[in-house]
Formats: C-alpha cells, sequence, structure tokens
C-alpha cells in the first residue's frame, strides 16, 4: 500500500515525486518509457521555478543550462520585433531535466517502475492501478501525470477528449549558429516556431502547426520548405544548421481544450491537469509549478488530520485555476494572432509604436517567481 501512485513519469510526475518522496511519503511512479528520452519539447523554462528547484536540490545551470533574457518574435513576412524578457529564463532540454528530476527522485526513496496503466478503479476510498500485465498497486492518493492525451482519459470520460485536437508539434536538435541568450518565436502559415539553445551548444526548434496545413504538404521535410521558410528568418536559421536527430520527433492531437482538474477523484498535474498553449512560452515552468502547487496541499491535507478527501481536490483545482487560468486565458487569445496574418502584422506595428507593451504581454503569460 502506498501513499501516492504517480501515472506518467514527465515534469510533472518527476516533481511530484521528488517533492512527495522528499517529505517521506511512500510513493509509487509508473512510466511507460525508460529514461532518459527526448520529447517533444519547446525547452525554454521561466526562472520563476527557480526557487522551487532549489528547494527540490536541484540546480539545472551545474548541468548546462543556458541564461535567456532576450525575446525575438517575427511574422511571416518578416517584421520582426524584440524585448528583454521581464524575469528571463534558462534552456534544458527535456533528455536533461527528465534525468534530473529521475535520478534525484530514486535518491529520496521513490520507487520507479517501467509500467503501461491500463486502468485506475477508486474503491473503499483507495485507488487500485491496474497494468497491462496485469499487476495491481493500491495507495491513498492517484495523481495522474500521464501528458496531453492517453488512453486512460478516454476510460475516465473526460470531457476534452470529445473535442477535436487540430494540431500537431515537431521538436528537432540542430548544431550551429545561435544567438545563446536568445528565445526567438517564429510565425508561418498555421503556425509558429520557437528557438532557443540548451545545454551543450545544443540547438532546440520546436514548432505547433495547424494539422490541416500540414497535410497539404505530407511530410515534414516539404513542409519545411514550403511553409516554414516563407518567413525568411527560418529560411536563413535552417540554411545555416544541421540537425543531430536522424529524424525529427513529433506528436499529434494536441488539444488545448479545458481539463478537468480532478476526474474520479484522480489529481491531475501538468499537461493531464491544463494543456499550457506555447504561446505562454513556458509550459516546461507551468508542468513542473503544477507539481508544487500539488505536492504542498497534498503534503498538508496529510498532516492535518482526517479530513474529506473533496477539500483537498477543491483546494487544488481553486489554487491551479488561481495560478494559471490567467495566462492561459493570455495564450489563446493572443493565439488569434498568430492565426491571422494580417491582425499579427498590425500589431507588430502598434507594438513598435508602444515598445513598452511588448514585456507587459509577456508578463500576462508568465508569474512572479515561486515561494516555498
Amino acid at each position: 500500500m502506498y501513499d501516492v501512485v504517480i501515472i506518467g513519469g514527465g515534469l510533472a510526475g518527476l516533481a511530484n515525486a521528488v517533492h512527495l518522496s522528499q517529505s517521506g511519503l511512500k510513493v509509487l511512479l509508473l512510466e511507460k518509457n525508460n529514461y532518459p528520452q527526448h520529447k517533444v519539447c519547446g525547452e525554454y523554462i521561466s526562472n520563476e521555478i527557480l526557487p522551487y528547484l532549489e528547494y527540490l536540490e536541484i540546480n539545472p545551470f551545474v548541468f548546462g543550462a543556458v541564461s535567456i533574457d532576450k525575446f525575438l518574435l517575427s511574422t511571416q513576412k518578416g517584421k520582426i520585433i524584440s524585448t528583454r524578457l521581464p524575469l528571463g529564463g534558462f534552456g534544458l532540454s527535456r533528455y536533461a531535466l527528465d534525468n534530473l528530476l529521475y535520478h534525484k527522485a530514486l535518491s529520496n526513496g521513490c520507487i520507479i517502475k517501467k509500467a503501461i496503466v491500463e486502468n485506475v478503479h477508486f474503491i473503499d476510498d483507495r485507488f487500485k492501478v491496474v497494468t497491462n500485465e496485469g499487476n495491481e498497486y493500491f495507495s491513498k492518493f492517484a495523481i495522474g501525470a500521464f501528458g496531453k492525451r492517453s488512453k486512460l482519459d478516454f476510460k475516465l470520460d473526460r470531457n476534452f477528449v470529445k473535442n477535436k485536437s487540430p494540431f500537431l508539434a515537431v521538436k528537432c536538435h540542430y548544431l550551429g549558429d545561435f544567438q545563446k541568450d536568445l528565445v526567438a518565436l517564429h510565425n508561418f502559415e498555421g503556425g509558429y516556431c520557437g528557438v532557443s539553445k540548451v545545454e551543450n551548444e545544443v540547438l532546440n526548434i520546436c514548432y505547433l502547426a495547424d494539422a490541416n496545413v500540414f497535410k497539404r504538404y505530407g511530410n515534414i521535410e516539404i513542409f519545411r520548405q514550403e511553409v516554414l521558410c516563407k518567413n525568411p528568418h527560418l529560411k536563413a536559421l535552417f540554411s545555416r544548421i544541421e540537425p543531430i536527430f536522424a529524424k525529427p520527433l513529433t506528436i499529434s492531437q494536441i488539444s488545448f481544450s479545458e481539463k478537468e482538474i480532478v476526474a474520479d477523484h484522480i489529481l491531475m498535474s501538468g499537461d493531464s491537469a491544463g494543456m499550457v498553449h506555447p504561446l505562454c512560452g513556458n509550459g516546461m515552468g507551468m508542468a513542473i509549478q503544477s507539481a508544487k502547487i500539488l505536492s504542498t496541499l497534498l503534503i498538508d491535507y496529510l498532516n492535518s488530520g482526517k479530513q474529506k478527501r473533496e477539500v483537498l481536490e477543491s483546494a487544488y483545482a481553486n489554487e491551479w485555476n488561481k495560478t494559471f487560468q490567467k495566462r492561459l486565458w493570455a495564450g489563446r487569445f493572443i493565439n488569434r494572432f498568430f492565426s491571422n496574418q494580417n491582425m499579427l502584422d498590425r500589431g507588430l506595428g502598434a507594438l513598435r509604436l508602444f515598445p513598452f507593451a511588448l514585456p507587459l504581454i509577456i508578463k500576462q503569460t508568465h508569474g512572479t517567481k515561486v515561494s516555498v
């Protein structure tokens, strides 16, 4: 019998595992993949989570994280605007950060097993988690950190899986010339592309595209040449870099619909609680921060004595919405400009007249430094 079973070992799952095991709880994390692995991700992280990482005894800069304090935005026609990031951030690959959190969770005593979870049952005020191999694990609490879209979402009959998911994302690492302290966001037809450095002089390029636009071209290489490279800045960038991966990583069926924070008493964390719009610019940080919120409330709940489970669930949902709902709304709103080239060009023109406005917009999609 475990105190907590965590289903999914991405950033949110691992951060919960580190935090909860650090407090002395008996924690089991179930993850279908081996560590470490590259994953489709923007790999820019706001400095707002540095105090929390320090609390977890993790220093990303010891492992090569790159400081980033500048931002550049371009339109498909090549118009640009740039500014300093109000809070700043750092670049570190998912490969490196997942690995750091994984080993920290193990050193804290967390049990991590490779397994595919087939079902979760809430019976008699406890959870039974069943894997595809027929193993059963029991716990007082269950955390869902199984990512953007999972078979478990369908089994839980979550509302967002009934909506269309019109986006796909593509990521690849490269070697080549790019400003080290800069994160760039380049617009193209049906999407936008994030560019920034991570550890070991590696350049991460990750873009989100409208699936319907992508289908017109059939494959990634043609799409890059015919769509992305219509933006002159992307065209120039791709001409001077070389890929490290044998082929790009992809993920489809990406949905930005609202999600239930708690489903059948499972406490959702990271993308399972709400898919972070890339225009918020900080999906990795928000996933980790969601773990901080959940783990802190769960520990406080357990230390407070016997209360109804619904007290914890309500407190978590309220705190999650208080922390993230505004910036998620801002990301969706800004996306309307990115999906309309004329609106984006006009908006960029206005920002050039009022340059102080861009940092203010960025602040709407970011938080302040996390208190611990």
